[in-house]
């Protein structure tokens, strides 16, 4: 009885210890707010850079080409192993790289074409939008993946340019209840 009262206690102390409230940031330099979804965690500098080495090793083995990455991360969250909320800007400017939707579109065929390349036995999909966000256009990438085991995952992508920044919200997910969070989370986030 005593080891099930411990037990029980330890059970008690870790579910308290979970963050299972919502957060809410404010991100000065977009005059963005937007709340985390409850039961996210922040991912920490380390692992992120991991991931993020992880995505870059891919692209530059699939165009053998080096990757330029020059994005400021301005948060990471996750929901178990596979369900990832991001956002990051990096600097843009039309007179330096040239027209945005030319560079936002060979974006998208290069990711596209990283999944084909580097899981080529995965059914993939993808479909391009423009979304709304606290009366503001984004551009919306989303690919679904399905791999040959069965999981399936999306990815979705907002981007648009605030002067000379590229501000873009990631969304990996596998669980769709967890998906629909994060989506629900960015799209009543509020830019004023």
């Amino acid at each position: 009885m005593k080891t099930q009262k411990i037990v029980y206690l330890l059970l008690i102390i870790t579910f308290l210890s979970c963050n299972s409230d919502s957060e809410t940031l404010k991100i000065e330099e977009f005059n963005w707010t937007v709340s985390i979804p409850e039961n996210f965690e922040p991912i920490n500098k380390e692992e992120w850079n991991k991931t993020l080495n992880k995505g870059i090793n891919a692209i530059e083995n699939t165009f053998d080409e080096k990757v330029e990455n020059n994005a400021v991360t301005l948060f990471t969250y996750k929901n178990g192993q596979y369900n990832n909320f991001e956002a990051n800007w990096q600097p843009f400017d039309v007179e330096i790289d040239g027209a945005y939707l030319d560079t936002y579109a060979e974006i998208n065929k290069m990711l596209y074409q990283t999944y084909e390349n580097q899981i080529p036995d995965a059914k993939l999909d993808s479909v391009s939008s423009i979304q709304n966000v606290s009366g503001l256009e984004f551009y919306r990438f989303d690919v679904s993946i399905e791999y040959p085991n069965g999981i399936k995952m999306k990815t979705i992508g907002f981007s648009r340019l605030f002067d000379k920044k590229e501000f873009t919200m990631n969304i990996t997910a596998v669980d769709k209840t967890i998906e629909q969070q994060m989506l629900d989370a960015f799209l009543s986030s509020k830019f004023e």
